[in-house]
């Protein structure tokens, strides 16, 4: 999983715009998008649901990212559709793409997995378990113990060519690759404390729903758990799109 074949490295003329998909007028990228200009690299941020176009081709981004938003995959909306048929550009192309929370989900849908909400009406909403896999060990050894959630929908893993790398326990699939370039996650290393400081206040019913944690173990949890998160991502980010300039993973000898 760690190894592209040669047709997908591109060498000095590796592009460093990445395509950033958000789903509400005033979401950000959080701190995967600081990441990422630390890397070198510049985002392209989109809003499909406000008109913005998609590309027909990655040939001018090294990767994309779609973000979570309160939408569902099965929403029957233009937007969402357009935006889950898409995503077949990147997988085609083989381009690094990433899928958070909806973003996932979408993927799932668009490689034919059901996405639905939790048969006991379920959420996870705070900090929950998260086991990898051995797949998921191999592909980063050190995984946080818990990892922020918000969501009340997840995802079948895909039935052709996905490989589960996470478990978790209200929602069994927590994390998944399609080949060495393609991930989708159901949580969110994304957050900064602020927007979960935001999150938390604007959306605080939805603290009540049942599984969720309440507001105060959002913020102990993320005291104790966040730093080992952010390891894991930043460490993520290298295997998956690496630094501007040249690609996450190169052709093996």
């Amino acid at each position: 999983m760690t190894s592209l074949p040669s047709s997908c490295c591109f060498g000095s003329s590796f592009p460093r715009r990445v395509l950033i998909v958000l789903h509400q007028e005033h979401s950000i990228p959080g701190r995967l998008g600081r990441l990422l200009m630390e890397r070198g690299f510049v985002l392209d941020i989109r809003r499909p649901r406000f008109g913005d176009p998609l590309p027909a081709s990655m040939d001018d981004f090294a990767g994309a990212v779609i973000f979570g938003g309160p939408q569902s995959a099965n929403d029957p909306d233009d937007y969402i559709r357009a935006e889950i048929d898409w995503i077949g550009v990147p997988l085609s192309e083989k381009r690094p793409f990433l899928g958070i929370c909806l973003g996932a989900q979408m993927m799932a849908a668009h490689l034919g997995a059901r996405v639905g909400p939790h048969p006991q009406g379920l959420v996870e909403i705070g900090y929950y378990d998260v086991r990898p896999t051995t797949a998921g060990r191999c592909l980063i050894p050190d995984w946080p113990a818990k990892v922020y959630h918000w969501h009340r929908e997840g995802f079948e893993v895909p039935p052709a060519g996905a490989e589960l790398l996470a478990e978790g326990t209200y929602f069994p699939n927590q994390a998944f690759a399609v080949g060495p370039a393609a991930f989708g996650l159901q949580f969110h290393p994304e957050l900064t404390l602020a927007q979960i400081h935001k999150w938390t206040t604007k959306a605080a019913a939805r603290m009540g729903a049942p599984g969720a944690r309440p507001a105060r173990d959002h913020f102990e949890d993320r005291r104790i758990h966040d730093p080992q998160v952010l390891s894991w991502l930043d460490r993520f980010l290298d295997l998956w799109i690496g630094r501007a300039g040249a690609p996450a993973f190169p052709p093996q000898a």
